[in-house]
């Protein structure tokens, strides 16, 4: 069969058979006497071969090899096609998000597309500095959703802080966007997302914060707590009680019970504190930890909390209770 016979029922052009030949992938198997080249029903079989593999994303090196080695596995090789194939779905599926991102920033020109699509890129470098830069000069230009995905992903704490600064002044919309990173099924994206929610500014963030509380990871509940805290929110007292007693950020989290044991909450605060050292399941460290936070609650509750432990089985509470109460004046 000549070449123009085989490119005909094939699909393949003569000159790719031609390529092929000069790559060595298929050799027709004879000559006329005319010197044209005559290919065989083999040889043709191996040209649909041929193109049954490059349709499957083989290159032609890889094809030689398929079709050449005997000891030749192709398990490797579709291991290899099957990551390339999610790398080029996921590239396209990037450049998909991007596309809406710009179109839901509603240029008015191309430069202002140009300046969404080179802002978005930034936000994806690997480059630190790159997308810190981009996060400090996109509050206006890039869409909130596409500022709290990259503050979602962000590891770097110096990026994560101006991405979370961007989003605290990019409008609304910003807070129930971060709220779905709090049942990510990874720990760093909840954190991010409610380290994120702590800084919004206004109201859209509080509700979202205070389902927070009853979040099952307890670095979400306490920075719930510990920023709604800061707001004045009694809602978050039970949760700084806990952190107390477990000896996380219990420092900050006695800083903010003070901050709220106004004349409404005081005795509510040194109950629950009071509560928790004589429940008879609190360990040595963390009622030591409770007694020194009701330094900082005023009130006769209080008082009274610290003067039942004066004779306390554990020394250091009861000198810790003692030098507090003299502190108050009332030792």
């Amino acid at each position: 069969m000549l070449i123009g016979e085989v490119a005909r029922r094939s699909g393949v052009s003569a000159r790719m058979l031609r390529h092929y030949e000069s790559l060595g992938l298929v050799r027709p198997s004879g000559r006329t006497g005319s010197g044209y080249r005559d290919y065989s029903g083999e040889d043709v079989r191996r040209i649909f071969h041929i193109e049954s593999l490059r349709a499957v994303g083989l290159s032609l090196r890889e094809i030689g090899r398929a079709l050449d080695d005997p000891g030749f596995t192709p398990s490797a090789l579709v291991d290899d096609l099957i990551l390339r194939t999610r790398e080029r779905i996921a590239a396209e599926t990037e450049l998909l998000t991007r596309l809406q991102r710009v179109r839901a920033a509603d240029p008015a020109a191309w430069e202002d597309v140009l300046q969404v699509l080179a802002l978005l890129r930034a936000l994806g470098s690997t480059s630190a500095g790159t997308r810190q830069r981009a996060a400090l000069a996109s509050v206006d230009e890039v869409p909130v959703e596409a500022l709290a995905q990259a503050a979602l992903g962000e590891g770097d704490p110096y990026v994560a802080g101006a991405l979370r600064w961007a989003l605290s002044r990019s409008g609304g919309g910003g807070a129930a966007l971060l709220a779905e990173g709090l049942s990510s099924p990874v720990a760093a994206v909840r954190e991010r997302a409610v380290r994120s929610l702590a800084e919004m500014p206004g109201g859209e963030a509080a509700p979202l914060l205070r389902d927070a509380l009853a979040s099952p990871d307890t670095v979400v509940r306490g920075r719930a707590a510990l920023a709604l805290g800061a707001q004045g929110e009694a809602a978050a007292i039970p949760v700084l009680v806990d952190m107390i007693v477990a000896g996380r950020n219990d420092t900050d989290a006695a800083d903010v019970l003070s901050s709220l044991a106004d004349d409404a909450a005081a005795d509510r605060i040194a109950s629950l504190l009071a509560g928790r050292i004589g429940d008879g399941t609190t360990g040595p460290p963390a009622r030591g930890r409770l007694t020194q936070a009701l330094a900082g609650i005023p009130g006769p509750t209080a008082s009274r909390a610290l003067t039942g432990l004066l004779g306390d089985a554990d020394p250091g509470v009861a000198l810790t209770a003692a030098y507090l109460l003299r502190l108050r004046g009332d030792g």
